[in-house]
């Protein structure tokens, strides 16, 4: 048994091993439209291609897995989507708006208030409580102390973390600390959900029920993209796109 398990209470484990029914939602309105996007970096005097003109649409209500091998784009594609990087040419609007020429106070705005990151290693503050982690995009959004901790405490109870508020990241299994980051991912009610290797640092059980938590959320309504190089991983997606050399190779809906 998983230290995930073995500490949490009967009514989370009972919920972590519930098979969440397979559910496709109709794509709902367009958030993000990328457009010829590609992106050369300079390594001295070499010129690295890392995307040489990536066309993709992502609608709200979806469920997507980005796969591609080691040097494929797929990071640099990753960074895009999260506003983390910007093209080198080629066009990007996230719900509507030109983020490809967007000051860096701009693209942080979005990133904050647009996008919950989920990320391999997860982030979170060491020398704060999982209520403290998960407060923290609440304090740049600007919310009132009372109203970011009522907000905090909500979000990681939907993740079953209730009972592991005040617990700090080294007092927490690595099963417990990735749901942290996805509840710090949900608090600001973001257009969607970029998952970076989402299981990459968890045993399989664990990073099987990470899937289970993924897939709930999509239930509920949030837009999800993962970004993996583990086929069972994507397999949890209704929509793969698979990159190869800085191009789309496939890209697959599936039910």
């Amino acid at each position: 048994m998983s230290s995930s398990s073995a500490s949490a209470s009967p009514a989370h484990v009972e919920q972590a091993h519930t098979a969440v029914p397979r559910i496709s939602h109709p794509p709902g309105a367009l958030v993000i439209e990328i457009e010829g996007v590609t992106k050369l970096y300079r390594m001295g005097e070499e010129t690295v291609h890392a995307l040489l003109g990536v066309t993709i649409k992502v609608h709200r209500n979806e469920y997507l897995a980005i796969m591609g091998p080691s040097g494929s784009g797929k990071s640099t594609l990753m960074n895009m989507l999260g506003c983390l990087d910007t093209p080198s040419s080629g066009h990007y609007q996230f719900s509507g708006r030109n983020v490809s020429h967007m000051s860096d106070d701009e693209l942080a705005d979005i990133r904050n208030r647009e996008i919950g990151f989920v990320f391999q290693t997860f982030n979170l503050l060491p020398r704060s409580t999982s209520l403290q982690n998960v407060e923290l995009p609440l304090i740049y959004a600007g919310l009132s102390p009372a109203r970011r901790r009522e907000k905090a405490m909500e979000t990681l109870r939907s993740v079953g973390l209730g009972d592991r508020m005040l617990h700090k990241p080294n007092e927490l299994s690595g099963g417990q600390r990735q749901r942290v980051a996805i509840a710090r991912a949900l608090v600001n009610n973001p257009s969607i959900i970029l998952a970076d290797e989402p299981t990459g640092n968890l045993d399989t059980k664990t990073g099987e029920e990470i899937m289970q938590l993924l897939d709930k959320l999509y239930g509920q309504g949030n837009t999800i993209i993962v970004v993996t190089h583990e086929e069972n991983i994507a397999q949890h997606a209704r929509r793969i796109v698979r990159l190869r050399d800085g191009l789309i190779e496939s890209d697959v809906r599936q039910n």
